[in-house]
């Protein structure tokens, strides 16, 4: 049996403006010119230069977004809404006066287009080692498989492929019938290029090709070799009592020894190793600078783009509003027109809304760890979550987390991820709450000042932070050790 009923929903919605604004807060500064040149090829109703309709600043910037019950220019697609276009709302009346909204930075001056920019021109580890290549006096065919071998070694210079399975790539993918013999021998040609230790199976075999290299009258460098070759496992575990004891070396032999393996190379590729350029390198999102003890912060100018609706849309528009009657294929027209200008308006918005969230979030971490960006000593960090943030900005604590994991502040002490002044709380003997980047700061001190010869164990960092007043367990001492990458303490110990 059929009947109707009414039935009310409670559900949660995200407009197409808060999903864009979502997407570009994630966005880094490095990112953004890109994601900006994206949307202008895909809306040509969206174009560079400083538009009037924007006020200064970010003053008048619309709540979180998270929390807006309606939203502005949401069109509903049909044709009646564009029956009486206000025109008033893209063309402003009187002279064009430009607004001056962006927040400028000198560190980053814009690019004059008739200068001459500098290209940095590298080369690339794989092209060092086929430049190489062509100095060998090698068949055609030969040349061929070393290519292939130079194509199958890692950015850090080993060959981990197996060699059978190089010997069928050249089958399949270049016809060429070879054996693992043959392999072998072009290998040992290509292991004595540069860098040395390069084409390697492991870093066993890297280290011992170095070291052949090296004077060979050298006592050091023999029993160095003796070590690797032997009691590679001994060494690595810095079992060095079980060395000295078979080789019969007294101390000083077996330090001149171990100097000699830790000056080699154990990656011969790193430093020809391509980054990719967004990692390479970091760009700023904030500037902290420090006037005389008061802290001003400033937004990078690249997050701030001259963006503007187009002048031939808004004259579009124009002539419709002084036309006569409209026929259909006219209406037509007016809303593919106005849906491209909602949407370059969409997204100058959100650009507008990305820049008032780095604002407001930036300053609230930068009042909450005012000692920080004043002294630059991590051990007057404050505890801070995102929570903490999210409550004093009025933003989610979503949003904070965006904003923090993919932006960078420049400051007189260096440059840090956001995610850098986040951390949880510990309690002193006190009840004072303290930063744990504080405890971890104490212990990497206590760690440095150690005596090498004896390092300390987790037992005696945990007594010495307990003994300072920090209640701290054994295993989140340990915790603490492996997140700042600090081995135990018998990998510590050095002659």
């Amino acid at each position: 049996m059929l009947k109707q009923t009414q039935q009310q929903k409670l559900l949660q919605k995200l407009s197409p403006q808060q999903i864009q604004l979502m997407k570009l807060l994630q966005v880094p500064t490095v990112n953004l010119e890109e994601r900006i040149k994206e949307e202008l090829e895909e809306n040509p109703a969206l174009e560079y230069g400083e538009d009037e309709q924007h006020e200064d600043e970010f003053k008048d910037a619309p709540e979180e977004f998270e929390e807006n019950g309606e939203e502005e220019f949401e069109p509903d697609g049909s044709e009646n809404e564009y029956d009486n276009i206000d025109i008033s709302e893209y063309v402003s009346d009187g002279d064009d006066d430009i607004a001056d909204y962006k927040l400028r930075n000198d560190n980053y001056p814009e690019q004059d287009e008739n200068k001459t920019i500098p290209v940095k021109v590298e080369t690339s580890f794989h092209e060092h080692l086929l430049e190489q290549l062509g100095m060998l006096e090698l068949e055609e065919r030969q040349s061929a498989i070393a290519e292939q071998i130079i194509g199958s070694i890692d950015d850090d210079g080993y060959l981990r492929r197996e060699i059978s399975a190089i010997v069928d790539d050249l089958s399949f993918s270049q016809n060429i019938d070879t054996d693992e013999d043959e392999i072998r021998i072009l290998i040992k040609k290509i292991q004595e290029f540069d860098p040395a230790g390069v084409c390697c199976a492991d870093l066993k075999e890297c280290l011992l090709l170095q070291l052949h290299r090296k004077n060979q009258d050298d006592p050091g460098v023999i029993t160095a070799i003796s070590i690797l070759g032997n009691y590679f496992d001994e060494f690595t575990k810095k079992h060095y009592e079980k060395i000295q004891k078979s080789l019969n070396l007294n101390d000083e032999d077996l330090k001149e020894s171990i100097s000699q393996i830790i000056r080699l190379n154990p990656k011969p590729g790193g430093n020809y190793s391509n980054m990719n350029k967004a990692e390479s390198y970091v760009l700023p999102d904030f500037f902290i600078f420090n006037n005389s003890g008061k802290l001003e912060l400033t937004l990078n100018s690249k997050n701030a783009p001259d963006l503007r609706i187009s002048e031939g849309y808004r004259e579009m528009l124009k002539e419709y509003d002084r036309g006569d009657k409209k026929d259909r294929r006219q209406k037509e027209a007016v809303l593919f027109i106005k849906q491209k200008i909602d949407a370059a308006k969409w997204f100058i918005d959100a650009i507008k809304q990305r820049q008032h969230t780095l604002l407001s979030t930036m300053e609230a971490i930068m009042n909450y760890q005012h000692d920080f960006f004043i002294t630059g000593d991590e051990t007057s960090m404050r505890p801070m979550i995102l929570k903490d943030i999210a409550d004093i900005t009025s933003l989610d604590i979503s949003t904070v987390s965006r904003v923090a994991n993919s932006k960078y502040v420049q400051t007189e002490f260096g440059t840090f991820r956001l995610k850098f002044f986040f951390s949880e709380s510990l309690s002193t003997d006190s009840g004072e709450e303290v930063s744990t980047r504080e405890v971890k700061k104490i212990l990497s001190d206590l760690i440095a000042g150690e005596h090498k010869r004896k390092p300390l164990s987790d037992e005696n960092l945990t007594k010495m932070l307990q003994d300072k007043g920090y209640n701290i367990a054994r295993r989140t001492v340990a915790k603490y050790r492996e997140q700042l990458n600090i081995p135990v303490a018998r990998l510590r110990k050095e002659l």
